[in-house]
């Protein structure tokens, strides 16, 4: 995950405290104008994006202040999807083994990610792995077939997903049908709700992200004690612990993280097989 923040020490403090992110390493990424500060979340990382200068970051950031700026994607070898991506009218911007593909960097054409070269890691902090960006668009579908399309997804393992409760329709690109990993890619359907309420302000843009972890109780408890805004589920296993919350963006440096409980999240992933009961 990349956040676009005024201050990346400031937003770092909530992963840190709540969920046990890790500082890794400091460095620079001129093509964004950017200062980046990256830490070991789960078996991923998150960077932080902070402006240098006038410039890519500083312009998004006057805009909307801390956000999701990118969602992560890995693979093998960057350079067959660079060139996969060109021959299909885009241009990303590849610099130190990452390909940006964000609209501010790679034109009219991007798409709010950044390609990373596989980088295997073991798990650190309370988090497992982050699965999941979402990304809001007046046509779901048809950016649905986008990222397919320039990816090469295979859309047969894409499930479709909707809420009353959340107010929206869309589809989980998943990509790969025995992982989580995938774009949420949905239309706010309802304007009166937390989500559609952004989308009349941002328009199409990131609006959150997910992660699975097995210690839920424990950020639920840091949680509370930092008195940290969020929403928790009510359901509760056996001592306590929420099944699945919401760390809200005031205390996560711009961005809603969500997290699931370890197989909670294939009850709405076209596999409810596969959840593993609550203890």
């Amino acid at each position: 995950m990349q956040l676009a923040v005024p201050d990346a020490a400031a937003a770092a403090e909530g992963w840190t405290a709540l969920v046990g992110a890790e500082h890794h390493r400091d460095d620079e990424v001129p093509p964004l104008r950017a200062r980046r500060s990256t830490y070991r979340i789960g078996t991923g990382f998150v960077e932080f994006l902070e402006p240098d200068g006038a410039g890519t970051l500083a312009d998004v950031v006057q805009a909307r202040e801390g956000h999701l700026f990118c969602g992560g994607v890995s693979t093998p070898d960057i350079g067959p999807v660079v060139a996969r991506l060109r021959s299909k009218g885009m241009e990303p911007v590849v610099y130190r083994g990452q390909a940006f593909l964000h609209p501010a960097v790679a034109g009219d054409d991007g798409v709010p990610l950044v390609l990373s070269a596989d980088d295997p890691q073991p798990k650190t902090g309370l988090v497992d792995f982050l699965y999941e960006v979402t990304d809001l668009r007046h046509d779901a579908s048809g950016w649905t077939k986008r990222y397919a399309d320039l990816f090469g997804l295979d859309d047969k393992v894409f499930v479709p997903i909707s809420s009353d409760a959340y107010g929206y329709e869309g589809v989980l690109t998943l990509f790969d049908d025995d992982r989580l990993d995938r774009l949420e890619v949905i239309t706010p359907t309802d304007p009166d709700k937390t989500m559609g309420r952004f989308f009349a302000k941002q328009g199409e843009s990131l609006y959150m992200c997910f992660a699975e972890t097995g210690e839920l109780g424990e950020i639920h408890r840091r949680t509370i004690e930092r008195a940290a805004p969020h929403t928790a589920n009510p359901q509760t296993d056996a001592d306590g612990a929420p099944s699945g919350m919401f760390l809200h963006p005031k205390a996560m440096g711009g961005v809603m993280l969500g997290l699931s409980r370890r197989t909670g999240a294939w009850q709405w992933s076209g596999h409810p097989d596969r959840v593993e009961p609550l203890s």
